[in-house]
């Protein structure tokens, strides 16, 4: 049998995504969490398919439009990653929206605003789109918040690290230029896959945080390298790492999000601040701490995530069953 997918493909500041518009499973009408959870025991072989090579590669990402199941969500999006259907990505929603809007796929009841239905929660968006093309998307992400600080950590090859763990729709351990870590500068794409994959086995041994309010959302699967700003028109720079060596070539939207609500918790910014968060590749997302937000028993924020997206195909994917490689593969 041969299963069809046709996608329109994106990427937000030189982050991939791929919006999959047509061949995706028919789910039961339910909270998009459930959902989520059904798609991951009953039809994991699509991400797979889509996401590894031969059809993907190490940094792919994608998300699945559904009907909303909240009356006050304008449609539903299940994620698809390299590292599995997270609860959030900030990339994914600017890519989505910008392709859902640009191509039709969804019809906003206000003209310029969107409320998507994710497993994390309701996400508010703004986007500015003068003309026939998206210009920027502002993304108000799920309250996020400071879990732990100054967690200290052994990590085979760099010693003793101190990390903070952040929440902002996933868990980042968060690293800042330390006696054991001098920066991202000279530092190889690979280096950084070799220590974060380090950082994180290390770090679960001694944090593993379970968001106060949604059991489903736990464990720390991301980590965020930060350094000075090579950009005058940045406050600092970042290198997020997830999956299994993927290293995001946007800033990091839900990263961005968990840096703000890291410098927040530790008073380094306020209300209504705003910190631009430059990738490796010099793409920018502009930050801003827009309320105080109470997570379960901790303090944290409502930050929001500005950046840019833009359609680069429409990609129709065949996945045969009689191709010994239908289900995808990664070379470790």
């Amino acid at each position: 049998m041969r299963h069809s997918f046709f996608c329109i493909d994106s990427h937000t500041c030189g982050n991939p995504v791929r919006l999959v518009a047509g061949g995706g499973p028919l789910l039961p009408h339910l909270p998009i969490a459930e959902r989520r959870e059904i798609f991951v025991r009953g039809y994991d072989w699509i991400r797979q398919a889509l996401m590894f090579e031969p059809r993907g590669h190490d940094i792919m990402s994608g998300a699945i439009i559904y009907p909303a199941y909240r009356d006050d969500c304008d449609f539903a999006v299940i994620f698809i990653e390299v590292s599995g259907c997270l609860p959030m990505c900030g990339a994914g929603t600017i890519g989505l929206v910008t392709a859902a809007i640009e191509e039709g796929l969804v019809r906003p009841r206000v003209p310029g605003r969107l409320a998507i239905e994710t497993p994390a929660g309701r996400v508010d968006v703004e986007y500015n789109k003068p003309g026939e093309y998206v210009e920027a998307v502002r993304m108000f992400n799920v309250a996020s918040y400071l879990h732990a600080a100054d967690v200290e950590v052994e990590v085979p090859g760099l010693g003793a690290l101190t990390i903070d763990v952040s929440y902002g729709g996933n868990y980042y351990a968060v690293v800042e230029r330390q006696r054991n870590w001098a920066g991202l500068e000279g530092m190889s794409a690979d280096a950084i896959v070799e220590a974060s994959r380090k950082l994180r086995d290390a770090l679960e041994l001694v944090c593993n945080p379970v968001h106060p309010e949604n059991e489903r959302i736990h464990g720390v699967h991301h980590v965020l390298w930060c350094d000075a700003a090579t950009s005058a028109n940045a406050d600092g720079r970042g290198a997020v790492f997830y999956g299994d060596k993927a290293i995001d070539r946007s800033p990091g939207g839900t990263g961005t999000s968990a840096r703000l609500a890291q410098l927040y918790g530790k008073g380094r910014l306020g209300i209504g601040d705003v910190f631009r968060q430059e990738s490796l590749i010099g793409t920018i997302f502009e930050g801003r701490v827009e309320a105080e937000a109470a997570v379960g028993r901790f303090r944290g924020i409502k930050p929001s995530v500005e950046g840019w997206a833009r359609i680069i195909g429409h990609n129709t994917i065949f996945v045969d069953d009689r191709d010994p490689l239908a289900n995808g593969f990664q070379i470790k």
